[in-house]
């Protein structure tokens, strides 16, 4: 049951239903906004109101309540008490009650129904919402070729069901709350009690509560932002994941998981830089197959980010070339400078992944046809762009494709342009100084209070292997000191 507390700046519910009508009526547009009504009843002497909102209620489990409520009416049987005879009948495993008009509309307009009684000055709230939706299919952004298909949809009640079903722990908690003045969006936080740091759920929990904005629109994101404060700052500081089975294993690690309703992504903090470079295909397969999967995976990420202003430098600079490599380089010239064109063909493979993401999918095959067929070769063939731009181009793409991190990877692109442009400024000294500076400026990133190169800035020798090498489960006998955990020891 909820606690029965009624806030000083909220209308209470008094014991004259037909006033508690009249409020209500003119505060959520009935007869005004067609989504929302009401439905009345006379059931043992007493007038009985339901409020509802269509659409974001299971109508044929409304149905139901009605058929039971009016064969308590029938009934005829006096003497007795009508709160406790409703009560009673509302056939349902969540039924609640609550003091103010204003708690109960927000219940109202989250799917929930509630009912009026005359003569009582409280409510009580059934839990009939089934909010439309899709159902938990595989994510786009992180298959895998073994594992679980299932993943997270926009539906929050369905999702902590998805992550409970993998943790039959009595110790989980999903602490929901509700964001946005005007929006009232559903948050959920989720952590297990005995193995979470239970300083960083205060901190998660205060920065929720001082969020004062109209709504979520963009759901988790917004989130986010108000948590972590990223500022401009292009590193993901929180991690996304649409896969249940990665949020329970963080969950057991000792993370806390965010859950917005409406968003079929959920938020892992705290996180460092080398969360968002592991993936769960690496732990379906073995650990020597993991582990050179992750070695690729690095590899084209390193590449992603240097690959460009290395070749650009040596272009500028041919003599730093050793014999073997005299051939890197391009074999003509042409009269659009080297760092313009590579310029251009990155602001070019950013605007075909932006077209392929809005192109309906029956077109994608002819736009990427267009742009490898026609734009480029023809591009190459009037002396816009030479032969290796093209190519470098496209293995820093690749390499960027490569990143699990959505997030991360459009980082690295943000940090590869600005290499270039000290490279084309200051050659090789750009080239050194700008990669000094970009891993200080990564040395000096937390979120939440955590260091962002974690464990290699400071140094966890332990934590650290096991970034490099993806060992298996059995050896894995503590959890991360980056999150404090309360019981470091697996239960293994």
């Amino acid at each position: 049951m909820s606690k029965n507390l009624i806030n000083p700046e909220k209308q209470p519910i008094t014991n004259n239903i037909f006033d508690n009508e009249t409020a209500i009526k003119n505060r959520i547009g009935i007869g005004t906004s067609f989504d929302v009504g009401i439905r009345k009843f006379n059931i043992l002497g007493k007038q009985i109101q339901v409020y509802f909102v269509n659409g974001l209620c299971d109508t044929q489990f409304i149905i139901e309540l009605f058929k039971e409520l009016s064969r308590l009416g029938v009934r005829n049987e006096k003497n007795q008490n009508v709160k406790q005879a409703i009560e009673n009948h509302l056939v349902h495993q969540q039924v609640e009650t609550v003091k103010t008009i204003d708690d109960a509309i927000t219940q109202m307009l989250s799917g929930l129904i509630f009912i009026l009684l005359e003569g009582e000055d409280e409510a009580f709230v059934v839990d009939v919402r089934s909010y439309p939706g899709r159902g938990p299919d595989e994510p786009d952004t992180e298959r895998v070729v073994r594992g679980a298909r299932d993943g997270y949809t926009e539906n929050i009640i369905q999702n902590t069901a998805l992550t409970r079903r993998r943790i039959r722990d009595e110790r989980l908690r999903n602490e929901i709350m509700q964001v946005g003045v005007r929006s009232k969006t559903d948050v959920c936080i989720s952590y297990i009690e005995d193995v979470a740091d239970p300083d960083l759920v205060k901190i998660i929990k205060k920065e929720l509560e001082s969020i004062e904005i109209d709504g979520l629109t963009m759901a988790d994101k917004v989130v986010e932002e108000y948590i972590v404060k990223q500022g401009f700052n292009p590193f993901p500081l929180v991690r996304y994941t649409e896969r249940p089975d990665v949020a329970a294993t963080h969950l057991f690690e000792g993370h806390v998981i965010i859950t917005v309703d409406t968003s079929p992504s959920v938020i892992i903090t705290p996180t460092t830089l080398f969360h968002h470079v592991q993936h769960a295909e690496e732990y379906r397969q073995a650990p020597a197959i993991g582990t050179f999967l992750r070695w690729v995976r690095f590899s084209g990420m390193i590449l992603a980010l240097f690959i460009l202003p290395l070749w650009l430098l040596f272009v500028m600079q041919p003599n730093l070339l050793p014999e073997m490599l005299e051939f890197i380089g391009p074999n003509e010239t042409t009269n659009v400078p080297v760092f313009a064109q590579i310029v251009l063909a990155e602001i070019g493979i950013e605007l075909l992944r932006m077209a392929a993401i809005h192109t309906p999918s029956p077109l994608a095959t002819a736009l990427g046809l267009v742009a490898a067929l026609l734009i480029g070769e023809i591009a190459i063939n009037v002396g816009l762009f030479v032969p290796e731009v093209i190519l470098y181009v496209a293995l820093g793409a690749i390499g960027t494709f490569a990143t699990p991190s959505y997030e991360l990877g459009i980082a690295m692109k943000v940090a590869r342009l600005v290499l270039l442009l000290v490279v084309a400024i200051f050659k090789l000294p750009g080239l050194v100084i700008g990669s000094t500076v970009f891993i200080l400026l990564l040395t000096m990133i937390k979120s939440l209070n955590k260091p962002y190169l974690w464990p290699l800035l400071p140094f966890n020798p332990s934590a650290f292997w096991q970034i490099l090498v993806r060992v298996s489960v059995p050896s894995i006998k503590r959890r991360p000191s980056i999150v404090s955990p309360k019981d470091p020891i697996k239960q293994s």
